[in-house]
């Protein structure tokens, strides 16, 4: 092993054992390939795959099994208190939303999660997208706001999860 492998090897164990210590629950084969941040209110699945993401807010963030992100994503779940304020843009109220992200779900590099969204199981999320409603099972969404262009093909997806065959 080269000195430059094994000084990579040692960062990505290190972004792994912060996340780990940061998230209220982890399940097995977490793997952080790239500089993430989660918050204690964060409960990830088995074979979670970061490769770069920002999870901010209080709310609650669940993610599911299988899960890959792509670099300089985010998920939020705090909003400021915008329309019954007492000041103009905002005031001091944060407004705290869940978001999920359930099973064999793939983001792709730089998008954005806005509070309270789900995305439903096998759902691909285009590059650059930023979520702001929930994404139906096995829907391909893009865009700002993410929109549905296409759905993957289900029966195979189907066949492939029962043969438990994921990345």
């Amino acid at each position: 092993m080269s000195i430059l492998s094994f000084f990579h090897n040692l960062k990505l164990k290190h972004y792994t054992k912060n996340i780990q210590k940061t998230v209220r629950e982890c399940g097995v084969n977490l793997r952080v390939n790239g500089p993430s941040i989660a918050t204690s209110n964060t409960y990830l699945g088995n074979n979670v795959n970061f490769n770069g993401i920002h999870i901010q807010g209080k709310g609650k963030v669940k993610i599911g099994d299988n899960f890959h992100s792509g670099i300089e994503c985010m998920i939020l779940t705090d909003n400021h208190n915008y329309d019954n304020g007492k000041a103009i843009p905002y005031d001091e109220t944060i407004i705290s939303k869940n978001v999920t992200i359930e099973d064999n779900v793939w983001l792709g590099n730089r998008v954005n999660i806005l509070p309270g969204v789900t995305i439903h199981e096998g759902a691909i999320i285009q590059l650059g997208s930023v979520v702001v409603r929930d994404v139906p099972k096995c829907a391909i969404v893009g865009g700002n706001p993410a929109t549905v262009f296409k759905y993957r093909d289900k029966e195979h997806y189907e066949k492939l999860k029962s043969q438990a065959k994921f990345h």
